[in-house]
């Protein structure tokens, strides 16, 4: 007989934190093994965030941050209002970046120095600068990139650029700085 994970996962907790672990990521969606793919794993089995917070409330002195499910800054706020250390955004952050992490740190830590979803593209030149000195390619940085402008005017052209000349050779800053212009042409 199984036992069901609200049992399992404050012993494992313990076990693992008695060995010197203070830090846990805990996704709130139990997978299941057998009878579901890795895409039906993702949907299928229920969240259960409360569970999370439960382990918080008996693990009080340990660093604990929820992931799965979470879409909004409102859902982060909410779930760091209910004592967890951290909030982890997946796919939602990975899709629709700029949605949900150009307000993080103003919303979260109350820091008034925002950012425009062209003022990271220019703060992350630096870095594809550095990445294509040391053999990297463009099109490992800019594929992570893609989804920066979704919804935005000027975002498909956004995505074609980069998709279409990132991965050829010699490219480099100047190809993002070519994409970002089908987006500040198109908000003019």
């Amino acid at each position: 007989m199984t036992r069901p994970l609200s049992d399992v996962l404050p012993d494992f907790i313990a076990r693992v934190s008695a060995a010197g672990v203070d830090r846990f990521s805990i996704h709130a969606r139990k997978a299941w093994l057998q009878g579901l793919s890795p895409k039906e794993n993702r949907d299928i089995p229920p969240l259960d965030h409360d569970l999370v917070i439960a382990m918080k409330a008996l693990f009080p002195h340990l660093h604990l941050s929820v992931n799965g499910g979470i879409t909004s800054l409102d859902q982060a706020q909410h779930f760091l209002e209910c004592g967890l250390d951290g909030v982890m955004i997946g796919r939602a952050a990975y899709h629709t970046p700029c949605d949900i992490l150009l307000d993080a740190d103003a919303r979260i830590y109350a820091d008034p120095h925002g950012r425009s979803a062209e003022d990271v593209v220019h703060l992350m030149l630096p870095y594809i600068a550095e990445h294509l000195q040391n053999g990297g390619r463009l099109g490992q940085i800019t594929r992570h990139m893609l989804g920066m402008f979704q919804g935005r005017p000027g975002a498909k052209a956004w995505r074609r650029h980069l998709s279409e000349h990132a991965h050829q050779d010699g490219a480099g800053p100047q190809t993002v700085l070519a994409a970002l212009a089908h987006v500040t042409q198109a908000a003019a």
